[in-house]
């Protein structure tokens, strides 16, 4: 026992209403201790007799006696009691609790006592008689561990139900209906898991240093990959920067040119007028001097080359218009968009040949399919057959839309699956939780659980509140879904044009999802044709 278990023996030869060390203990007949003088004092001020521990209640007031051992032990331990805590000389080793000074190294633990002795203190257990009935063992610390908290016994037995070492009053209150078994035998059973348990770390210990592993190669292939993303994706923007600068410059040296022939124009028409003026003001001047001759012959000689003025343009009609460049950046932006299209699809060629990596192998499940719904043999393909079939109850079953879902559920990671639409003239197709209704009508959007595209005579839309209207596609064939759980990502694809239709982002999955296909009516044979899932054709 250690050297600060002295107050725990102080506790158990102490008085609970005084809370002094026994002075003429007495004993109740529900098993408690009391100095005689503080139990007669207590019940002097009660109405009714009861046991100030555990509430006992007596008939009439108990005749007590004396309990001499109790006494005796009291006394032997009040001798001690002053003792202060010393440090132990062997601190490995259980100290003697009796022991003042030095503390010498104990030979034995006395279970009823809560003390450990060493050899000379425990005499008294060898050679009183009362002692001597004491529960001793090898020398042990901590004994108030040992002891039952609510009976102050042993703890010998193990109950199963519970789990937990009980003592033997246990068994017969609070755990009077539980299989209990002795302490050793527990320990053997639970003995013989720890070695399972034992055996099964290094395998757990091994395993975690693998998950360890794959994770760093996930973050350095995951760097890789963004290294490439980025240069690959440096690369486009550079092309395509490239493209509007350009666009730009050549836009600019339209402009530039346009002005410049205006300009030239102008300049050209002034340098003839100014001309003209030079012309008119000499023909002007010499008219003035003509007027003042009077030599005959010199102004009619001279009147003859001023008769005929010289010819000169009707500039009534002549104008400098400014340049119009109405179209000019359109035609520079059309140009652009033209060239922008053409990386886009480019990208998306590359984007949807990565994507088809994730190709699941899927088929339609007939226990989810509305009644009308007539399924291939290999769960492929699906239409309208028009006539609704006698079905088996099934909650999993579609009975209001035209609908079925595939046997495969998908709950983490990424999958795609391409589904054939050609010669359909509706369809309805995406992927759904595991929970959505499948008995009534209700609004088939994300909120609902459905993230799907949906094609009629009005067009090609993604369901969602409101609706998101997509440029309609002419000869769409096969439609590619592909879906990132963890990213919360589902795109759509228009397979053989190698074009991206559209992408929900941001999406919250919670539950399984599974890939979902509505052929919509056959119209009369005008939409009977099947929605096929395809295999992926990666040379597409």
């Amino acid at each position: 026992m250690a050297c600060a278990n002295t107050s725990w023996s102080e506790e158990n030869f102490s008085c609970s209403i005084c809370l002094d060390v026994f002075s003429s203990p007495v004993t109740t007949a529900c098993g408690h201790n009391f100095c005689r003088t503080c139990i007669t004092k207590f019940w002097d001020e009660q109405v009714r007799y009861k046991c100030p521990v555990c509430n006992k209640l007596f008939n009439t007031r108990p005749d007590l006696q004396v309990n001499t051992f109790l006494s005796e032990l009291a006394a032997q331990f009040r001798t001690t009691v002053r003792v202060k805590e010393q440090p132990c000389d062997e601190p490995a080793e259980v100290p003697c609790d009796v022991c003042t000074g030095t503390q010498q190294k104990a030979v034995k633990s006395c279970l009823v006592c809560f003390t450990s002795y060493c050899q000379t203190h425990l005499e008294p257990h060898q050679v009183v008689a009362r002692l001597q009935k004491h529960r001793l063992v090898e020398p042990m610390d901590r004994l108030e561990d040992l002891m039952c908290k609510k009976h102050d016994r042993l703890l010998e037995l193990f109950c199963q139900t519970e789990q937990v070492c009980v003592c033997l009053l246990c068994t017969v209150t609070d755990h009077k209906s539980h299989p209990v078994v002795p302490l050793k035998e527990e320990y053997e059973v639970k003995t013989a898991q720890l070695g399972k348990i034992e055996a099964d770390v290094p395998q757990k210990i091994q395993e975690r240093k693998q998950k360890i592993k794959e994770i760093k190669d996930t973050v350095e292939l995951s760097n890789k990959d963004a290294d490439r993303e980025i240069a690959q994706g440096g690369q486009v923007f550079t092309a395509l920067i490239g493209c509007v600068e350009k666009g730009r410059d050549e836009f600019n040296q339209t402009v530039q040119e346009k002005l410049k022939s205006t300009v030239k124009r102008a300049e050209d028409l002034i340098k003839e007028l100014e001309q003209e003026i030079e012309d008119l003001t000499n023909r002007s001047s010499e008219v003035k001097r003509l007027s003042h001759t009077e030599d005959h012959l010199h102004f009619l000689q001279t009147f003859r080359s001023l008769k005929d003025p010289p010819p000169t343009r009707d500039w009534t009609t002549v104008e400098v218009r400014p340049p119009s460049y109405v179209g000019t950046l359109r035609r520079s932006l059309d140009q652009l968009e033209e060239t922008l299209n053409m990386e886009m699809k480019k990208l998306c060629d590359a984007e949807l040949k990565r994507v088809q990596k994730y190709e699941v192998d899927v088929t339609l499940d007939p226990d989810t399919a509305y009644p009308m719904l007539l399924l291939s043999e290999d769960g492929k393909q699906v239409h309208d057959g028009g006539v609704v079939k006698e079905l088996p109850d099934n909650p999993k079953r579609f009975t209001y839309y035209r609908c079925v879902l595939t046997r495969q559920s998908f709950s983490s990671g990424r999958f795609y699956f391409e589904v054939q639409v050609k010669n359909k003239t509706a369809w309805w197709l995406g992927v759904a939780r595991e929970s959505i209704n499948r008995k009534d009508k209700t609004e088939r959007t994300p909120k609902t659980g459905y993230w799907t595209l949906w094609y009629d005579k009005h067009g090609l839309v993604f369901s969602n509140d409101p609706d998101v209207r997509l440029p309609l596609r002419a000869g769409l064939q096969k439609v590619g879904v592909f879906v990132d759980y963890d990213e919360g990502l589902v795109s759509f694809y228009d397979v053989e044009a190698r074009v991206h239709i559209y992408s929900a982002t941001g999406c919250t999955f919670t539950e399984p999802l599974y890939p979902f296909l509505n052929p919509h009516q056959h119209y009369g044979g005008r939409n009977s044709a099947p929605l096929i899932i395809s295999p992926v054709n990666q040379t597409d």
